[in-house]
């Protein structure tokens, strides 16, 4: 059982065991603390090559084929980032913003999440890194947002142009900066006080 890169496919063999039985799976050989950075377009090409036309099922999975696929991919791409390879982690981050902007926009427990995009790559480069063979990546990924949003300030927006009331103004006829302190905030309705 060899992947596309000729290494064992550890991911086969550890889904193959029960259930129970995955978690407790170590590696025999202790990885190094540090994995020297590279960049390889050539690896990230290997494994996209298989998959080419099928990369619309991090926009949309149709069904639990798809599913199964998008996962496929995506640990293939994982284990070739945690060797090191820059290019292939730059390359399943664009794919999981396509999934995670849906997901941000479909799926309650995440809403949260949005206008943290800065904060959503970082989280993707740490799934990415201490992922295990725990089964599905994007199962791992989707918890790992649910539960690391619990602890955001949710963002909302709202426009200035908006009206306050029946009386015809507008919000921005409000903002005003605070000469005491510095702050800008909206001042002078009581609806906003």
């Amino acid at each position: 059982m060899r992947t596309d890169l000729d290494d064992i496919d550890w991911d086969r063999v550890i889904s193959n065991l029960k259930r129970d039985f995955q978690p407790l799976w170590r590696p025999l050989k202790n990885r190094p603390k540090r994995v020297k950075k590279y960049r390889d377009k050539q690896e990230v090409n290997i494994i996209l090559k298989k998959y080419r036309h099928k990369l619309y099922v991090f926009i949309s999975a149709l069904n639990d084929e798809d599913r199964l696929l998008r996962n496929e991919i995506s640990i293939a791409l994982v284990r070739i980032s945690q060797k090191g390879n820059l290019s292939a982690q730059r390359q399943l981050i664009k794919l999981l913003r396509y999934l995670t902007d849906q997901w941000l926009e479909c799926f309650p427990p995440l809403y949260r999440w949005r206008g943290y995009g800065d904060q959503l790559e970082e989280r993707f480069i740490a799934c990415i890194r201490c992922y295990r063979f725990t089964g599905s990546f994007i199962g791992y990924l989707y918890k790992t947002l649910e539960y690391s949003g619990r602890g955001l300030v949710k963002m909302e927006s709202h426009s200035l142009d908006g009206y306050v009331g029946d009386s015809g103004k507008r919000i921005i006829d409000f903002v005003a900066k605070d000469l005491e302190t510095g702050d800008i905030g909206i001042f002078g309705s009581n609806h906003y006080n």
